[in-house]
């Protein structure tokens, strides 16, 4: 892996443009876009105030600057540098702003979620949408663009609306039996919708385009339910992740579930692979520490003999939003892996074969996990902490490697670029870029038998 020089951040506002040339990145009220081939400034945009959210346009053409104090937006052209748009919604407020597909409309949330604002770039015309609710994932656009779903809640209930993308015209309006609807999300290829309930009961809805009600499924009652969910990118497969600390997979065609990944605190099975982070150095006292001190030395992987138990986490019962369950879980872009995180084993990642149905891979790091991805175009996860190490898996192996530079580069959260060649890694002030080998070049790396594998 090759690292360009580290570049000043603010908030971790850092976003690759959805065509892969462009890189933009926000240092407090600057927007600043760079080439990512030479990482040269393009161009260099000065908003009214701090910056809270970017956003591409799904052409790349455009820019859009939320500033959600001052309830401001500010939209850049990359063709046209000296064209610009502002948008103020006054004493309406504005706590969420986003594209729509066809990146010429945007869409303003209000403060208490009044309403949603439809701005017209071509125009200048302005829509509004009432009763949005204000949940998890209230918004969710169809794969495809033609498409949003909208959650709402009039009338002490929770309802769905479908509108259509190219006019805003109101396609089909239904009720969810759910208590308090927390989020609704398109499959991939656009013909179902799921919307599942609060934490509080487990229950997850599906239906068509038209409205009607394909399936419902709750695993139990009386316990807090569902956490995460995640379309398969084939939409054959929806995973829910349960404060039990399940995975529970749905099938496209019956909608029934076809197995369940428990995530148990020992690993005794002898087919699963059990890599464990450990420091290079070495250390004068036994036992692993907890969390390897600012500055840390390099790590490398250990293959761990099973069984082998994995470091767990006890929850506070008298606080809200209990570390438990499955928080975190993605689907490989080819289908074939599933990578899930449960919350009271913080420091661990399973990877399931979902060919096989079986764990096929568990990573234990140091520290926590704070987030992972997949590559975009193949099989392979890259894995951050909070410390100064990017961690890469595939099929292959798993690589556990330093960023250089002075100081302390803390990665905190990553994002891939389109074509997979390259990581941004983002630190609470500053970002770089990881340039990583072509695929066999990366199998061959895996594959030494040095001390990184």
């Amino acid at each position: 892996m090759n690292f360009s020089e580290v570049f000043k951040l603010s908030g971790q506002l850092c976003k690759f443009s959805p065509d892969g040339k462009h890189l933009a990145s926000c240092v407090q009220y600057r927007l600043v876009v760079r080439d990512v081939e030479t990482l040269q400034i393009l161009q260099l945009y000065t908003c009214l105030d701090q910056i809270q959210h970017v956003e591409w346009s799904a052409d790349s053409r455009f820019i859009l600057c939320a500033m959600y104090k001052r309830g401001l937006v500010q939209v850049w052209s990359l063709e046209q540098p000296d064209w610009h748009c502002r948008i103020d919604e006054g004493s309406a407020g504005l706590v969420a702003s986003c594209w729509s597909p066809d990146g010429r409309h945007i869409l303003n949330t209000t403060e208490f979620h009044l309403r949603i604002t439809v701005w017209s770039l071509c125009t200048k015309s302005v829509s509004y949408i009432k009763y949005p609710k204000a949940c998890q994932q209230g918004i969710s656009f169809s794969r495809d663009g033609r498409y949003l779903a909208l959650a709402e809640r009039r009338d002490c209930k929770d309802y769905v609306s479908i509108f259509v993308c190219s006019d805003w015209q109101l396609l089909r309006h239904f009720d969810t039996d759910t208590q308090d609807l927390a989020g609704i999300e398109w499959a991939p290829n656009g013909c179902v919708l799921a919307a599942w309930d609060t934490c509080l009961e487990y229950k997850i809805l599906l239906y068509s385009l038209d409205g009607r009600l394909l399936s419902a499924y709750c695993a139990y009652e009386w316990s807090l339910g569902i956490k995460s969910v995640a379309w398969s990118p084939s939409s054959q497969f929806l995973a829910v992740g349960s404060y039990d600390g399940k995975v529970r997979v749905l099938n496209h065609v019956t909608w029934k579930v076809i197995t369940e990944f428990g995530h148990p605190a020992t690993i005794g099975d002898p087919k699963t692979v059990v890599y464990q982070e450990a420091e290079k150095r070495p250390r004068r006292g036994p036992g692993r520490p907890a969390c390897p001190p600012a500055r840390a030395a390099e790590s490398k992987y250990e293959i761990a003999s099973v069984p082998v138990s994995l470091q767990t986490v006890k929850p506070a019962p008298d606080r809200a939003n209990p570390r438990i369950g499955v928080g975190a879980l993605a689907f490989s872009p080819d289908n074939c892996f599933l990578a899930t995180r449960n919350d009271n084993v913080p420091n661990t990642v399973w990877i399931w074969d979902i060919k096989k149905l079986r764990l096929f891979v568990v990573l234990e790091q140091l520290c926590p996990v704070r987030t992972f991805q997949w590559d975009p175009q193949q099989p392979r996860l890259a894995i951050c902490t909070g410390g100064s190490q990017v961690y890469v898996w595939s099929p292959a192996g798993c690589v556990s490697v330093q960023v250089p530079g002075e100081g302390d580069f803390q990665v905190l959260s990553l994002c891939w670029h389109l074509s997979g060649d390259s990581l941004a890694l983002l630190s609470k002030d500053h970002f770089c870029l990881c340039f990583l080998e072509s695929e066999a070049g990366v199998c061959t790396a895996f594959g030494q038998p040095d001390d990184r594998t």
